[in-house]
């Protein structure tokens, strides 16, 4: 069984959103046009479905078509907790918080781990840690 894989709805925001999260995690990105898919309830020109390839985080994105509501993350994180080494997890953080909202500093708890969570500039909130 494969872990639940984000699918983001974003409001015409999707070929930047997933170049940024190319960028942040490493991997190529994939984007089909609503064109592509013969799509025309939406611009041809926008993302009908798109994807990060070869990557350590899996994500999928696309531009929302006609009157579909964009992502809107309220009492939902994407936990990265332990999902690679320390160093890279505080890459990550720094990156997903340049142009976004620092929710709380990534620090060591009292327990021993370290966490913090971050909403990036695309409104997605992260919670990032490592033991």
């Amino acid at each position: 069984m494969t872990a639940p894989t984000p699918y983001l709805h974003l409001p015409g925001t999707a070929r930047e959103a997933l170049s940024f999260y190319g960028e942040v995690f490493g991997g190529r990105v994939a984007a089909h046009s609503f064109a592509e898919f013969g799509r025309q309830d939406g611009p041809a020109d926008a993302v009908a479905h798109g994807y990060l390839v070869d990557g350590p985080v899996a994500l999928f994105a696309a531009d929302v078509a006609g009157d579909e509501p964009p992502l809107r993350c309220a009492g939902l994180m994407f936990s990265l907790l332990g999902a690679a080494d320390p160093a890279t997890l505080r890459g990550w953080f720094t990156d997903l918080a340049a142009g976004g909202r620092v929710v709380e500093d990534l620090q060591q708890r009292p327990w021993g781990a370290s966490d913090g969570q971050v909403v990036d500039r695309f409104g997605v909130h992260w919670l990032i840690g490592f033991e």
